[in-house]
């Protein structure tokens, strides 16, 4: 039996159909069914449910009965009220590990963080970097892998800068510069080395980077989401400091910003490997290019997008 911690969430679901189709049985830890159910991501999957909470570890310990092996992916990216960096990053993730641990589960799967590190000045990053110091700390057989930014259906990555496309009918922002870069990665090509990972014991022990077959700036990211939703815009590059102010002013006023001040502070981190594991376990990784991204992006009206933003 596997466990998946978040299995409703968007990398958490594509695990799980990924484990699915080698026949695994799969327990899906998700903090409420209901919602999950009406989410519709794991529709028509033959899983095993189990309402549990990372912040509860009455929960955890009943999840881990009978389970080979725990797959954690739950994270966030975005605060929201009491759910902060260090309470979900991190406590979630000393909460799984030690429930494994009581529970005699020996091995663990943890989904990082490109760039990740506890000594980081930025929350999100450092949240993550604590949560994957302690694991590699445990004695569980744990395997950490660090993927790039994750793209494809539903991500918050392109469909971010689709969503802002109906709100921009003539100009279109470019954030960063030439040192801002990424390796997107495909979810479907994280799913498969988690999956194919879970068996394989040259992984324990190892945090494994995982990017895309390209390296992009930012600008090339936009371009690719924009031509992949037919858009035509006016690129116009705005300077982080004024870039900072904007922001600061949308956590003001929006309920769901689309972009947050943590998240800016991931432009000051490396996402680029420096030792790509994914074709250890991919052959032919998908490169984010507009005519991969089409058939997965969204589809946004202005009042889609500002009803996401005003939080309705």
């Amino acid at each position: 039996m596997n466990l998946v911690t978040g299995g409703s969430g968007y990398i958490g679901s594509h695990i799980i159909k990924r484990l699915k189709d080698d026949g695994k049985a799969v327990r899906v830890l998700i903090r409420n069914r209901e919602h999950a159910e009406r989410e519709g991501r794991l529709k028509n999957l033959d899983i095993e449910w189990f309402e549990g909470d990372v912040l509860r570890p009455d929960t955890l310990q009943k999840a881990m009965q009978g389970v080979d092996a725990v797959i954690h992916t739950v994270a966030i990216a975005i605060e929201k009220g009491v759910q902060t960096f260090e309470m979900i990053n991190e406590r979630g993730t000393v909460n799984v590990v030690d429930a494994a641990a009581r529970a005699n589960v020996k091995r663990l799967v943890n989904l990082s963080q490109l760039g990740a590190d506890p000594a980081l000045p930025y929350r999100f990053m450092a949240s993550k970097g604590k949560a994957q110091a302690y694991v590699a700390n445990s004695q569980l057989d744990w395997t950490a892998f660090r993927p790039s930014v994750v793209w494809g259906p539903e991500d918050e990555f392109a469909n971010t800068f689709a969503r802002l496309v109906p709100l921009t009918p003539f100009i279109f922002p470019i954030i960063g510069d030439e040192s801002t870069r990424f390796q997107p990665v495909w979810v479907g090509d994280v799913a498969e080395a988690i999956a194919r990972s879970i068996d394989d014991p040259k992984t324990i022990k190892k945090e494994l980077e995982l990017g895309g077959p390209e390296i992009l700036t930012l600008e090339e990211i936009e371009r690719r989401t924009l031509a992949a939703v037919k858009a035509r815009r006016l690129f116009i590059r705005f300077p982080l400091p004024l870039l900072r102010m904007i922001v600061a002013l949308m956590e003001i006023l929006l309920p769901s910003p689309p972009v947050t001040r943590s998240l800016l502070e991931l432009l000051a981190v490396s996402n680029v490997t420096t030792q790509n594991a994914l074709t250890d376990f991919v052959s032919n990784p998908r490169p984010f290019t507009p005519e991969n991204i089409a058939p997965h992006m969204q589809s946004f009206r202005v009042k889609d997008t500002l009803s996401r933003y005003l939080g309705r």
